[in-house]
């Protein structure tokens, strides 16, 4: 392999981990919240135990999901579209993928538990259907702005809008 074959494969990996670091970060800030409010609500039931650990391993989890599709060319098909379309479009592709992995969590929590399938399946359909229609729904809210700054980063190129947004003049100036 070639030094320049190394060194864009390098940049490639270091931007990879660099775009995976921001996607979790967002998620968890996204998922930590909910979890909160969820938490917040049910301490009036009297349940009060959360785990924020699992908030953020599903964070890494489904930003891993938004990776791949990105690999994959998912939402690929509407790169001629304006930003009003493009983002909350790739905002609905994005929330179903969170909103199957859910399902994928809760089928495996199953699993994990030795539970039957029809109780499993039971205990869903009573309990996580409503939690994954709205954590799809947060997901869908969440996912309009974060990937309308993809978008607007990606047409200037060279990430000028995050640095023009976290570093001000400095970055009009390299621009």
């Amino acid at each position: 392999m070639t030094e320049e074959k190394k060194a864009s494969l390098k940049e490639k990996a270091a931007e990879e981990l660099r775009l995976m670091l921001y996607i979790t970060a967002f998620l968890a800030a996204v998922f930590v919240s909910f979890l909160t409010c969820r938490r917040l609500i049910s301490r009036g039931f009297g349940v009060t135990s959360f785990h924020y650990g699992f908030a953020v391993i599903e964070a890494l989890i489904v930003a891993r999901v938004i990776l791949i599709g990105k690999a994959i060319g998912v939402g690929k098909k509407s790169k001629g579209h304006g930003l009003f379309r493009k983002a909350p479009g790739d905002a609905v592709i994005d929330a179903l993928l969170a909103g199957v992995f859910a399902i994928l969590e809760r089928a495996v929590e199953g699993l994990l538990h030795h539970e039957r399938l029809s109780a499993r399946i039971r205990k869903f359909l009573d309990q996580g259907v409503d939690e994954i229609l709205g954590r799809t729904l947060i997901m869908f809210v969440a996912f309009v702005p974060f990937f309308t700054r993809r978008e607007l980063d990606r047409v200037p190129g060279d990430r000028k809008l995050v640095g023009l947004l976290f570093h001000g003049g400095a970055a009009r100036a390299k621009a």
